[in-house]
């Protein structure tokens, strides 16, 4: 099934670390961006350790391509002050769009600890970033449940504190059981959240990798998914093949179901992210010269 026409995309990238890691993060931008996504997201690192770089990042992206970025911004170890300064430096620099979160902690083992002149968590940051400018705001949500919250109906309840604040969509960690996402929007809406719920995509370029992410996340690597890969560590060619086939049977079961915008964690890898759109019937946009 061909639902090209039908989707809309978004794609993920992290701030490079090296002049190597930032010509491939190019590489990446390039490959993508004739599928004209809705938009383009830059991470921040923990304790706001790359903002440097995803500002860099950001504005690069807004300069030299026709994309449309989002910076991703976080709580975490940085003043209300500190947080509002860079808010304004994007939105003087033409940045409209920001994904708002709570952000991880710099010491996992630690546990997450608010800075004392910082904002608390997401809605609060989401509440302060609307003061500065009307941007749009893209907040987290976790069909599964956030690894720290106290149940599934707090979890809840912070979502919708995170949209009374002035979030505008909700992206979701990645899910691999369709089933998950579909039984969380139905509890979304039941809730009065009304804004797009925006599931959250990510190709399996390491199965390991995965597994290992999907631990610090609390999402669930289901057996089918691990007996799908079993056998493929040495196979990269295999792996690909099976993973832009996971990817692209999963949009397609959520767009049967009403699904139609998806968030692509790209992991600044081009290759695996527009074989699935390709899939999904996506086509290059054609710039006239």
């Amino acid at each position: 099934m061909s639902i090209g026409a039908g989707i809309g995309v978004s794609f993920e990238f992290f701030p490079p670390r090296t002049p190597e890691m930032e010509e491939a993060l190019w590489r990446a931008v390039k490959r993508l961006e004739p599928l004209d996504p809705r938009f383009v997201s830059v991470t921040y690192g923990a304790g706001g350790s790359t903002r440097e770089r995803t500002h860099a990042t950001v504005i690069r992206i807004l300069r030299e391509t026709r994309l449309l970025p989002a910076a991703h911004l976080t709580c975490v170890g940085a003043s209300r002050e500190e947080v509002d300064a860079v808010a304004r430096e994007y939105w003087d620099a033409g940045i409209r769009h920001l994904v708002a979160l709570r952000g991880d902690p710099v010491d996992p083992k630690a546990g997450y600890q608010a800075h004392p002149q910082g904002y608390p968590y997401a809605a609060d940051l989401i509440a302060g970033l609307k003061r500065i400018g009307d941007f749009d705001i893209s907040a987290a949500a976790y069909p599964e449940i956030h690894p720290e919250a106290t149940g599934s109906q707090a979890d809840l309840d912070n979502l919708k504190r995170k949209v009374d604040a002035g979030a505008t969509r909700a992206i979701t960690q990645f899910f691999f059981n369709v089933e998950d996402f579909l039984r969380f929007r139905d509890r979304v809406r039941m809730a009065g959240i009304d804004v797009p719920l925006v599931p959250g995509i990510l190709p399996v370029t390491n199965f390991r990798q995965v597994v290992r992410f999907a631990g610090l996340c609390g999402a669930s690597v289901p057996a089918w998914l691990a007996h799908d890969f079993e056998g493929l560590d040495d196979d990269p060619e295999t792996r690909k093949l099976v993973a832009a086939t996971v990817a692209a049977d999963q949009c397609r079961r959520l767009f049967s179901e009403g699904v139609s915008d998806f968030h692509f964690y790209t992991l600044n890898r081009a290759d695996l992210t527009y074989a699935i759109c390709h899939m999904l019937g996506l086509r290059p946009r054609i710039v006239a010269p």
